[in-house]
Parts: C-alpha cells; sequence; structure tokens
C-alpha cells in the first residue's frame, strides 16, 4: 500500500471529523501506526479504526466535545514518526497520540510528547521499559507489555512441564525485551533456556536455518520473539519442519488473533499465547465487536493492541470531559493525572485502574489455538487454559524502576 502522508492524513480527517460547533474547541488525536510494514495487520489501520470507534461513541453521548483523528504511517522509523509526531503538536494542533507501534519508534514518540507536553496514548509498542526506566508523567501504556505476556506465557507453560525452551527473536529493542522477560520467568518457574538465535530485522523471511537450531537444540518448546509477519512465517515454517509433529510447543509471544487469522487453524493450532482481550470472551467483549464491525474489513477480528487504541482513547476522553477542554487541552502532564485518578472501564478490558507508572491494570488470558474441528464459526479460534487477575498481571511497581514511583 503506497498512501502519502498527506493523503492519509486527509483520509483520517474524513473519517472521524464532526464540524466544530461555534466557540467549542476541538479535541484532535493523532492516530501513529504502521500502514505498510509487518504491523499492519497487528495494530494498523484496524486500531485506527477502534480508536474513531471511541471518539464516535464519546461524541454520540457528548455533542458539545467534538474530536478528530488524523492518521500517518511512521513507517517503523523514529526519525520519521518523531518528525510527523512534531507536525501535528505544532502545526495540526493535535492534543493527544495514539497508537504508535514498535518500541523504538514509541520511545521517540514519547520524547517529543513529553517535551511538548501532550498526551501519548501508547497501545502499539510493548516493551515494559515504557512503563520502567522510561516511563514519563504524559504517557499512558495500555493493553500488555513484555513483562505481562511473559509471566502469564512462560510461568504456565514451565510449570505445566514444558521446561526447556529455545527462542527465535527480532534483532532489535523489542524482540531481545520479550525474550529476557521470559527467560526470567522460565529460570523463576524451574525451567532453562537451551538456546537462542537472532534474526535481522526488518527483511527476514526464511526462518529454515534458525528452525534447524532450535529442533536441534532438543527444546521442549519453541518461543517466537516476534510480531506480525514475522510469527505468521515464522509459525508456519515450523509446522513445515514438523516441530510440532515431534511434540514441541509452540509459543508466539506477542502473536495476536490477527496472525492466527491469517495462519488459519490448520497450521496455528496448539499456538499458545496471552491476551488481555478476546473479542469472544464474554458478553461486553462481544458488544463491542458488533458495534465497531461495520468499520472493519471482512473478516476481521481485533486484538488486544487494537482493542487498547478504543478503551485508551475512550478513557482519555472521558478525562477531557471531566476536566473541561480547554484544561485538556492546556497540559498533557495534567490529563494524564487525571486518567491515574479515574477508574477505567470499558466494554474491551472492562473495570480497572492506571498506576502510578502509567501502565493500565487488567486481567491477562493464556489462550491456546483451537483445532480446526472445534471451531463453530468465524473468530471462533481459542480456548482459555488460564486466567492472570488484574493485580497480578502486570509486574509490580517496586520492580520496575519508573522514576515517577515514589516508595
Amino acid at each position: 500500500m503506497n498512501l502519502t502522508r498527506r493523503a492519509m492524513l486527509g483520509a483520517g480527517l474524513a473519517a472521524v471529523s464532526v464540524p466544530a460547533r461555534a466557540q467549542s474547541p476541538r479535541i484532535r488525536i493523532g492516530a501513529l501506526t504502521d500502514v505498510s510494514g509487518p504491523y499492519r495487520d497487528v495494530e494498523g489501520p484496524t486500531g485506527t479504526a477502534c480508536a474513531r470507534q471511541a471518539a464516535a461513541e464519546f461524541m454520540a453521548a457528548n455533542p458539545a466535545i467534538p474530536v478528530e483523528i488524523i492518521m500517518a504511517d511512521h513507517q517503523n522509523k523514529p526519525d520519521v514518526a518523531a518528525g510527523i509526531v512534531r507536525e501535528w503538536f505544532d502545526r495540526d494542533q493535535a492534543d493527544a497520540l495514539v497508537q504508535v507501534g514498535n518500541t523504538a519508534v514509541a520511545l521517540a514518540c514519547a520524547t517529543v510528547a513529553l517535551e511538548k507536553d501532550k498526551v501519548h496514548l501508547n497501545t502499539g509498542a510493548l516493551s515494559s521499559s515504557l512503563t520502567g526506566p522510561n516511563c514519563n508523567p504524559t504517557m499512558i501504556a495500555f493493553p500488555l507489555d513484555t513483562w505481562c505476556i511473559a509471566h502469564s506465557t512462560a510461568t504456565a507453560l514451565a510449570q505445566g512441564g514444558n521446561d526447556s525452551w529455545f527462542f527465535i527473536t527480532a534483532d532489535y529493542a523489542f524482540g531481545h525485551a520479550v525474550q529476557d522477560d521470559t527467560t526470567a520467568f522460565v529460570t523463576r518457574a524451574g525451567g532453562k533456556v537451551l538456546g537462542s538465535v537472532a534474526y535481522p530485522f526488518p527483511g527476514t523471511t526464511d526462518y529454515s536455518a534458525y528452525l534447524v537450531q532450535a529442533q536441534a537444540s532438543g527444546a521442549k518448546v519453541v518461543a517466537f520473539a516476534n510480531g506480525g509477519t514475522d510469527t505468521i512465517n515464522c509459525v508456519k515454517q515450523a509446522q513445515e519442519f514438523g516441530l510440532t509433529r515431534r511434540g514441541t510447543r509452540l509459543a508466539g509471544l506477542t502473536a495476536l488473533i490477527s496472525e492466527v487469522t491469517a495462519l488459519g487453524l490448520q497450521a496455528a493450532q496448539g499456538l499458545v499465547l496471552t491476551e488481555t482481550f478476546y473479542w469472544d470472551l464474554n458478553d461486553r467483549t462481544r458488544a463491542f465487536y458488533d458495534r465497531v464491525k461495520p468499520r472493519l474489513s471482512a473478516g476481521v477480528f481485533p486484538d488486544s493492541l487494537q482493542a487498547g487504541a478504543y478503551g485508551a482513547t475512550l478513557h482519555y476522553l472521558k478525562a477531557v470531559k471531566e476536566m473541561g477542554v480547554a484544561q485538556a487541552k492546556a497540559s498533557g502532564r495534567a490529563t494524564v493525572a487525571a486518567m491515574k485518578r479515574m477508574p477505567t472501564d470499558d466494554d474491551c478490558f472492562g473495570p480497572g485502574r492506571i498506576r502510578e507508572d502509567g501502565r493500565a491494570i487488567h486481567p491477562a488470558y493464556l489462550l491456546e489455538a483451537k483445532k480446526p474441528e472445534e471451531s463453530h464459526r468465524p473468530g471462533d479460534l481459542f480456548k482459555v487454559l488460564a486466567t492472570t487477575p488484574a493485580e497480578q498481571a502486570f509486574r509490580p511497581l517496586a520492580e520496575g524502576h519508573c522514576p515517577l514511583v515514589h516508595a
């Protein structure tokens, strides 16, 4: 897909734009995402559609507060992302940033948002460092992170006898962060890591050499510390190599429903992953899906990153209403502080809260991809193996080293 930034900005404005009433300032949110790269399907335009759904629902209940959402492609390049965000804040009078995508991009955007005192709703980058040493007073981290993923996935598998692991890892900050976090929990549960290999990111499509190393290690679990199309290709090629036929468990450490949908259950069956949102989890999640479905492409079911764009945007707008538009627009720090004081509650994640370090707290679910014969309708892809309560699903405050947290 070859879209210019100017075209995407125009498309975003057309998609969720309500004419501003006289003397009624607008809230403008920039949706910065991957439109054409490896994370397009796991975050991308579907995440923007979910943010737009939140804006539409908020405006329906609060017609006096118009909201606009503009959109651009960060191309997975931190310098490109920082330039777009600076322009949004300086020229386009944006008040907040949502989605963002990979960790390097998120860190670059966080610097700009902090400098400009604007709200950064991180719903796409998963490194736990964003609520640790790199936390800041204008950033919220919503759906899940590498600590949560590692804790949920590694603990349950290792304690269940799957106690030897091999990692195939994307060679950039996020890949190494999720491998490091998972390794700690494998070890804590009495397991061991037999080996790992890092591959060049982005651009790798042939994982055969890495899978041969994983198979030779004899590990009971082969874990993919990557995401998007990389995870899809890894799982497909692992099946072709016959790893699962030999009893090896595959763990997609950041695999999401979009990747399982793309794989199909014949290839994905047995894949284990952690999510904080599943559209078919309960009545509230199904109600959300029914509302957002008209905005989505056929056959698309949102994942937690995309649902996170909905939850974070809705909570931000609730804080705007509580504070008053003028005050919210005046200070991102003050708005984020208000978001932390207010309990969260939405149809995707249920009731929760935002901690001092900016981490949104809600339950996490260990899911397993069903066998084809176990699925009875489109999107019926997972069974829940375990649930981690909200207060246990994320890293304890004292262990994060966030400078905003005071003992």
